[in-house]
């Protein structure tokens, strides 16, 4: 992935989240209000964490197994385990695989930017990455956090518009610093 396409991705989504809640108004309120014990949420999000996690793991070299002579175990047991997640850790699992899939992305967006010091605007977006890093580790240790922030967030109507604008406006700035490169 080029240095430009990794700073284009964040800055997309950042810039759509942002629109979503200048705009959205009561319905995406209650749309992300409802997400952290979303049955639907969970099945994409920790689904799809967990499959992209199970294919690093089964593309994994040989220097990197320590133990096993293949991958093959550690898929079965890591597949195994986010199955039993469904049945028997069901609370908070959607914000437990959004933040699983924010660790996941981020390697492939920070990669391109290192050691590229002769372009200090990839520092935008190597920010942001490391701040939603930081959001996903701590949300991921404590996923209800973002069930209380969701309310607080929702409390009043400024503050989503606040938020949104704030996320768009950076959003953009890194659609633009996209194609400076």
């Amino acid at each position: 992935m080029s240095l430009a396409t990794a700073t284009l991705i964040p800055g997309l989504l950042l810039f759509v989240l942002g629109a979503l809640l200048l705009i959205g108004g009561a319905s995406i309120g209650a749309f992300l209000k409802a997400l952290p014990r979303s049955t639907v949420a969970t099945v994409i999000f920790f689904g799809g964490a967990a499959a992209w996690f199970i294919y690093e793991v089964a593309h994994m070299s040989k220097a990197d197994l320590i133990v096993f002579s293949s991958p093959t175990p550690l898929v079965i047991g890591f597949g195994v385990l986010a199955l039993l997640s469904f049945k028997f850790a069901p609370d908070f699992l959607a914000v437990r695989g959004l933040a699983a899939a924010v660790l996941l992305g981020a390697w492939p967006l920070l990669t391109p930017a290192y050691m590229q010091y002769d372009k200090p605007q990839r520092l935008l977006m190597v920010t942001a990455a490391f701040i939603a890093v930081g959001l996903a580790i701590w949300l991921g240790a404590q996923p209800w956090r973002l069930r209380d922030f969701l309310q607080w967030l929702f409390a009043r109507p400024a503050r989503p518009q606040a938020l949104g604008g704030v996320l768009a406006g950076y959003g953009l700035l890194l659609v633009v610093v996209a194609f400076t490169y």
